[in-house]
């Protein structure tokens, strides 16, 4: 095989021959080729963003932009009769996140909820742990982390949020709370700590009444929340176009009936007696005769709703309203009621009270032991023989059935055995049998306040019904309220209904007075010099709630003031006094002397005009 021909020399150009460029038309084609791909992968993508992608981008860029937050409605104030607060609203944050905003996509830390909850847990007093855990939820857009913090605590969130971007700004630190987020909302809050308290309850942490009122009464009191639609970058709102509210409707304000200063001094006298007595608990009512208002309705011990993770909870319900008990010789003045009502005797009627005396199972003795008493009916209630009352009662009927109803129909209308119509969370109606079930001990000591039972509420009522000669009204607690629109609305007029007749009541308001005003009375402790005051004593057996058996005592006085023209009850209860003296008079009376002079001040109720000594007590038998 023949080797190549190598190529010859070239040809040099002629001088003077013109030079020949070489054709761009392929390097030409070959550009435009590769700018027409590009421009065709750009009308590619923009036409699968813009028309066959759009609506799911646009969804995801809302997802990652748009807040709809809750906007919550200003809880309405709670004040007494003369419009201080017992219960308001001062501005606070809910302080949430957003976990998307957490993820080490968006903060470039793969540990950024752990670093934010380290930081945060302090101040939000919350565990490390239940933070990190909420920061770190995948697919949430919204946690609460803290509910009704003050302005404080968002402040030093704030802080720490610019302390954190001066750092990432320098390179030596990363942004990782910028996902907390803070919304507009209030906190409840009691002026005066633990005033009312057993009346007014609580709110929860989720801004719902826990008891009381604020129970009661909570979707009146909370108004409607509304909502707020808003773009946000950050963790900071962003104003747009787009944003959209629907306002918060704020709640209804509650005026009661209660009077702050009234509800002081009885508060206050009931809880010193509680403590000195060492005893369970204890209660006062005082309700206005003329309108059965509720002024003052104090229990001991209380709680401050303030601060409720330090309250006992057997001490958050509303003892006046929720415990039942026998409430003893209080309860005789309507046994005595119903006697004069049906003419079965009058105040000056003459009863032989025996030491002792034989009923049913057993033998029936007062309080303490005597020789054969020669007493009328008014001193029958003055020195609050068991017997004597038990003899009365037994004069409603030709037999012990037919007396029983009629002193059955009697309770009943004096309002045992029902709701007081206050509606109040936990109320009891307390406990009355219907007289066909009465055992044989029952029907002798009912009539004198063992076997039946009654809150502190209904025992007050009593004694506003014979004040209010004999017609009862039923205790109202709520006065008004004033709506959004800024409308005050009184309370419907309360229940009236006639329970004995004027004539009737006002003898029965001598008797109470004889109880005070007599010598031989068991209620001197009552007196209120000026003022002619009707009461009465109660010493009950009392029922153990632990063991249901009778163990103790409960002490008790209810009376009124003035009582030759009634304006004011008073009503004093102690459960179990352990420490000194047990009887009403000694523990109750006190109570009821002091909380009766101060609203009579507090209300500026002028003076008796005249004195009274009180009715015969005793007879002579050999006249």
């Amino acid at each position: 095989m023949s080797a190549p021909t190598p190529p010859g020399p070239r040809r040099p150009r002629p001088e003077g021959a013109p030079l020949r460029l070489g054709s761009p038309r392929p390097r030409l084609r070959l550009i435009g080729l590769g700018l027409t791909l590009v421009m065709l992968a750009f009308t590619i993508r923009l036409v699968q963003v813009q028309a066959v992608g759009a609506a799911s981008y646009s969804e995801e860029a809302e997802l990652n932009r748009i807040v709809e937050v809750t906007l919550s409605a200003e809880r309405g104030d709670i004040t007494d009769r003369d419009g201080h607060a017992l219960a308001t609203t001062v501005d606070a944050y809910d302080i949430t996140a957003d976990p998307l905003l957490f993820t080490e996509e968006q903060t470039g830390v793969p540990d950024a909820p752990r670093q934010a909850a380290a930081l945060l847990a302090p101040i939000l007093g919350r565990e490390e742990a239940e933070l990190a855990d909420l920061l770190d939820n995948e697919g949430s857009r919204y946690e609460v982390l803290a509910r009704r913090q003050t302005p404080q605590t968002w402040r030093q969130i704030q802080d720490l949020r610019r302390i954190l971007d001066e750092q990432e700004a320098e390179g030596t630190g990363t942004q990782v709370l910028a996902g907390v987020l803070a919304e507009d909302t209030t906190v409840r809050v009691y002026p005066n700590d633990e005033l009312a308290a057993a009346v007014l309850g609580f709110v929860n942490d989720e801004g719902q009444g826990g008891a009381g009122l604020e129970a009661q009464l909570d979707r009146e009191l909370a108004g409607e929340d509304g909502t707020a639609t808003y773009a946000q970058s950050g963790g900071r709102r962003v104003p747009t176009a787009g944003e959209s509210e629907q306002p918060a409707v704020p709640g209804t304000d509650v005026e009661l009936t209660l009077d702050r200063d009234i509800q002081w001094a009885a508060q206050r006298a009931i809880s010193e007696q509680v403590a000195a007595s060492e005893a369970d608990g204890g209660s006062v009512v005082v309700q206005d005769t003329v309108t059965g208002e509720l002024l003052a309705l104090a229990s001991a011990p209380g709680y401050d709703p303030n601060d409720i993770a330090a309250a006992s909870a057997e001490n958050l319900g509303n003892p006046a309203l929720e415990d039942a008990f026998e409430l003893g010789s209080t309860s005789k003045v309507i046994t005595m009621a119903a006697v004069l009502e049906e003419e079965a005797a009058t105040p000056s009627t003459h009863v032989t009270v025996p030491n002792r005396l034989p009923r049913a199972d057993r033998s029936f003795a007062d309080h303490n032991e005597h020789e054969t008493l020669s007493l009328t009916l008014a001193g029958v209630l003055a020195q609050s023989s068991n017997i004597g009352t038990i003899l009365a009662a037994e004069e409603l009927g030709e037999t012990q059935p037919e007396a029983n109803r009629v002193l059955h129909r009697y309770l009943s209308a004096f309002g045992f055995g029902r709701p007081t119509g206050l509606g109040f969370p936990g109320e009891t109606p307390g406990i009355l049998a219907g007289p066909e079930d009465w055992n044989a001990s029952q029907q002798y000591t009912i009539p004198f306040g063992q076997g039946l039972s009654v809150n502190a509420v209904q025992a007050a009522s009593i004694y506003s019904t014979v004040a209010n000669a004999g017609e009862r009204i039923a205790p109202s607690l709520v006065r008004g309220t004033t709506g959004p629109d800024g409308e005050y609305r009184p309370a419907e007029e309360p229940e009236r209904s006639r329970v004995v007749s004027e004539e009737t009541a006002e003898q029965l308001t001598r008797m109470l007075e004889t109880v005070v005003a007599s010598p031989e009375g068991t209620g001197s402790a009552a007196r209120i010099p000026g003022y002619r005051v009707a009461g009465k004593t109660g010493t009950a057996n009392r029922v153990d709630p632990d063991t249901g058996r009778y163990q103790g005592y409960t002490s008790s006085f209810a009376g009124f003031a003035p009582a030759d023209d009634p304006r004011l009850t008073v009503y004093c209860v102690v459960q179990n006094p352990t420490e000194g003296p047990y009887t009403g008079s000694e523990v109750c009376g006190p109570v009821f002397n002091e909380v009766m002079r101060f609203s009579l001040a507090a209300l500026r109720v002028p003076p008796t005009g005249e004195s009274f000594d009180g009715l015969p007590v005793t007879f002579d038998p050999d006249a």
